[in-house]
């Protein structure tokens, strides 16, 4: 009943679970994971306009999607108007879909003027979301918060505008920037926003199990999730979640013979895009999908002094067999 097709402008999503962009998380081996766990849309990591604008290589790095199933949408943030102008321009030719980012809460974000800073300048907000649409060949979609803090809830007019401004698809996450992620997520403004535009809305927010799926698509109505911090070392959230508002039943959680498997997959995939420099980037993704499994601790102190692909396999399948 939950699970659908969705169309975002004129790409259609095989189903409507969407894997929220993340910085220095949802790179090219994460990304191919999740997709092949049944997540009907990935998102690159956030990229500064003023970066592609000025031609960063390391930036441009992060949009490699070679040999990705598609669709796949590019996420962008800054507060100028000519360097979303020049990045839309840009990403149009290889995404499938563009996202602007108006609700990252980072300080080192916010204090140049971008991401849910935005949220206090709603002029300025509009003239970016029709920079981007104008200058877009592709659909441009919105991730915002709910507002900056409790005395400036802008979520509800803030997707009036987005759609009025041609964006084809809003997602709104359920916190004020001030919040960051403590608390509960507010599924009613979530509920509001659904209900004051026309376009597609996804629901993002503490979605970590197939329960909090189910809540948010019963309590909001919204047209499709995103999940986030849900998917930390846990790529399989995408096909549980799929199975259980289909049937009504949950598959049981993966063995840890499947997990080996998984992390030696993602293992391999980062080193094949970027060299063995990658491991360290991989530290975290170890440490979330061993995360609560016996001397987890132990473990990840070991993996943090490694830095060759076969000592870190080794040690990994060593560590397995001790479960």
């Amino acid at each position: 009943m939950f699970i659908k097709k969705l169309k975002i402008g004129n790409v259609e999503l095989e189903n409507n679970l969407i894997l929220a962009p993340m910085a220095g998380v949802t790179n090219q081996p994460f990304r191919i994971i999740c997709k092949e766990f049944g997540a009907g849309l990935v998102c690159t990591e956030m990229v500064s306009s003023r970066a592609i604008f000025h031609d960063d290589t390391k930036t441009k790095k992060l949009l490699n999607i070679q040999g990705e199933k598609k669709p796949i949408s590019m996420q962008i943030f800054g507060s100028d108007e000519e360097t979303f102008a020049y990045s839309a321009k840009y990403i149009s030719k290889i995404a499938d879909i563009i996202d602007i980012n108006m609700g990252c809460p980072a300080p080192k974000v916010v204090k140049n003027g971008d991401g849910s800073r935005l949220l206090l300048d709603l002029e300025k907000a509009e003239k970016i979301i029709k920079t981007v649409v104008k200058n877009s060949t592709v659909p441009v979609t919105l991730k915002c918060r709910k507002g900056w803090d409790k005395e400036n809830i802008v979520a509800v007019e803030l997707a009036k505008i987005a759609e009025k401004a041609g964006v084809s698809a809003i997602t709104i996450h359920g916190r004020t920037r001030t919040e960051f992620y403590l608390g509960k997520v507010d599924l009613e403004i979530i509920k509001q926003v659904k209900q004051a535009v026309k376009i597609p809305v996804i629901g993002n927010g503490d979605i970590v199990d197939e329960e909090s799926a189910l809540q948010m698509f019963e309590k909001t109505g919204v047209d499709g999730i995103m999940i986030g911090r849900g998917s930390f070392g846990n790529p399989w959230i995408f096909s549980k979640i799929k199975y259980f508002l289909e049937t009504g039943k949950k598959l049981p959680e993966p063995t840890n013979q499947e997990k080996l498997n998984i992390i030696k997959k993602h293992i391999n995939l980062a080193i094949e895009e970027k060299g063995e420099i990658a491991i360290k980037e991989l530290r975290k993704h170890i440490s979330w999908y061993t995360k609560n499994l016996k001397n987890s601790s132990q473990f990840r102190d070991q993996i943090n002094k490694i830095e060759t692909k076969e000592e870190l396999i080794s040690k990994i399948e060593e560590y397995f067999k001790t479960l």
